[in-house]
């Protein structure tokens, strides 16, 4: 169901506000220790000002996709706060966390193309600031071979959604070209 355009605007900022919350502790890996709340505020603004993805359920589970994944928060908790569209979104794009690493990324690239546009959208936004992120400031410990290899892996992912959006596609396919 829509959400009515008047309610757009404050439902985008109680999930900024609760994504800030969830990941106050926590930090991206690059030599700065980044506060982690950048990295969904970066996807919210591509799928808006790149991507031109205006939909405000879209860019509430952009704000919320790493919360089930990476905090504390729970889909039902996820659900009473932003309805079940934004919860099933985020949970689409959610890793297993309880499987191996390497199952996990297997996985993204074999569920790719079965993910709801909604959430296609949200990954593919993801992927784009992964990558500008690893050229621009990459993890600390991560070697060069690493770092090509992520870049490789998140363009099998990308290709296996087809064309969900040219411009993002085009912004994904800027970024993989600064591929180490």
């Amino acid at each position: 169901m829509p959400i009515d355009p008047r309610q757009a605007l404050p439902l985008i900022l109680k999930a900024a506000e609760f994504a800030a919350t969830k990941h106050r502790d926590q930090r991206r890996k690059d030599e700065a220790a980044s506060p982690y709340i950048n990295h969904p505020i970066a996807l919210a603004n591509i799928l808006a000002n790149e991507g031109g993805v205006l939909d405000p359920v879209v860019i509430v589970a952009a704000l919320l996709h790493d919360t089930i994944e990476d905090t504390e928060t729970t889909l039902e908790e996820l659900r009473a706060e932003f309805g079940a569209q934004v919860a099933g979104i985020v949970m689409e794009v959610t890793d297993d966390k309880s499987l191996a690493k390497a199952e996990r990324k297997r996985l993204q690239i074999e569920h790719a193309a079965h993910i709801s546009e909604s959430a296609k959208l949200v990954k593919l936004a993801d992927k784009i600031a992964n990558l500008r992120d690893m050229k621009s400031s990459p993890p600390a410990d991560w070697p060069l071979d690493r770092r090509r290899e992520y870049f490789d892996w998140a363009k099998q992912v990308v290709d296996g959604m087809g064309d969900v959006s040219h411009p993002l596609g085009t912004a994904f396919l800027n970024a993989y070209s600064h591929r180490p």
